[in-house]
């Protein structure tokens, strides 16, 4: 058997290739990623004649190019953790860090552990699909959150403790109070300028656009407020500006977020499981999309302790000697952002309540017997993880 190490590097990648005696066959050489040193590569592997194992480690998406190529020439390719491979080469007493040192440790490593690598076999195109809006919707809510904090620190220096009476919701940018308002009525000192009963009027009319019940009941609090407040800079046109722009991004990127919500859910009303997901208490629209996205296709782990364990919540034993721990920590490596999702639905079990749910009575009878409330939660997360999994797995028996 020979065994290729692939070291992935952005745009080029690092190959090694031994034989089965350990015999460097082949110096680590560079490849770009181009069609024509891949074909030369996919050459040079076909003339070998004889098995190959052929292994790369994860890479964000830098290793897809040389993934893509090689399973197209029908060369079986196997993926390893990272991590794994630290671990691997944590056994060297002189460590030494190179791409081409890196590519031999792939490719020993290939060798050593050949019986139990598996081929990688990508999931069906919807899961992948999913998977990569899921990732682009956690970028743009976090700019939300970001484009959030510095409009309210404008808002601190125009119209101080507008969002104690205005909350700053973007879900419905259109329909947002507090967003209108800004449009409206740059800072207190405009409202100051206009007066009393003409800002009033003005206010119910902007407050008939929104969607907020209470909204129109406001606006004497608001002139009130801007009575008493003393703006810092709210004559400064340079501000009414940065303002301006910064309202136009927040609601066109939660907009975009909302586009992706939705061609998320477009996708996941073809796949049977999320259906058994979403009848699951505490699952709403938005969580249901995110987790389904970070699980993948449900058939692809052998048990609901293997889909703890990829959530990064699972415990591994500890024992020594005469020693063995009953109080250990979940491992936290595997999908944060799954681990996160399954969280949220354990803080909505919490406000709901709902008594007949078997997830929520398990965590109220962990918090019983005195753990601590997110430790409680984590359990639930375990429970959740483990009736999903049967749950759905019954879809397909």
């Amino acid at each position: 058997m020979i065994a290729v190490g692939i070291d992935i590097s952005k745009a080029k990648s690092t190959v090694a290739v031994i034989d089965s005696d350990g015999t460097v066959l082949a110096s680590p050489f560079t490849m770009a990623h181009t069609q024509p040193e891949m074909e030369a590569f996919v050459t040079y592997l076909k003339g070998l004649g004889e098995p190959t194992t052929i292994l790369m480690e994860y890479t964000g998406h830098y290793h897809y190019p040389v993934l893509k190529k090689l399973q197209g020439e029908g060369f079986p390719v196997c993926i390893v953790n990272p991590y794994q491979m630290k671990k691997y080469g944590d056994v060297e007493i002189h460590k030494a860090k190179t791409d081409k040192k890196d590519a031999l440790r792939i490719a020993a490593y290939a060798l050593e552990k050949s019986y139990k690598l598996v081929p990688y076999s990508s999931m069906e195109q919807k899961y992948e699909d999913l998977k990569f809006l899921s990732r682009q919707y956690s970028q743009r809510i976090a700019y939300v959150a970001k484009l959030k904090v510095q409009l309210i620190a404008l808002l601190d220096q125009t119209m101080p403790g507008i969002t104690r009476i205005l909350p700053l919701n973007s879900r419905n940018p259109e329909k947002c109070a507090l967003l209108l308002f800004i449009r409206r009525f740059k800072s207190f000192d405009e409202i100051h300028r206009i007066g009393k009963a003409r800002f009033l009027a003005s206010y119910d009319v902007l407050a008939k656009k929104t969607s907020e019940r209470s909204a129109s009941s406001k606006g004497l609090s608001i002139y009130e407020l801007a009575v008493d407040s003393i703006p810092t800079r709210g004559e400064d046109p340079y501000i009414w500006l940065s303002q301006n722009q910064c309202v136009d991004l927040l609601s066109t990127t939660q907009n975009a977020a909302d586009e992706i919500i939705s061609q998320m859910r477009n996708i996941a009303e073809t796949i049977p499981e999320y259906k058994v997901l979403r009848a699951m208490r505490g699952v709403g629209d938005r969580l249901g999309l995110i987790i389904l996205a970070e699980i993948g296709d449900i058939r692809r782990f052998h048990s609901g302790k293997a889909l703890n364990s990829y959530a990064g919540n699972d415990a591994p034993p500890y024992q020594s000697g005469q020693f063995e721990s009953r109080n250990r920590h979940i491992s936290k490596r595997g999908s944060s952002a799954l681990r996160k999702a399954c969280y949220e639905v354990m803080q909505a079990l919490k406000l709901t309540k709902p008594q007949d749910d078997p997830v929520y009575l398990f965590m109220l009878k962990k918090e019983q017997e005195g753990k601590p409330f997110n430790v409680a939660k984590m359990a639930g997360v375990n429970k959740f993880l483990r009736i999903y999994y049967a749950r759905a797995m019954e879809l397909y028996k």
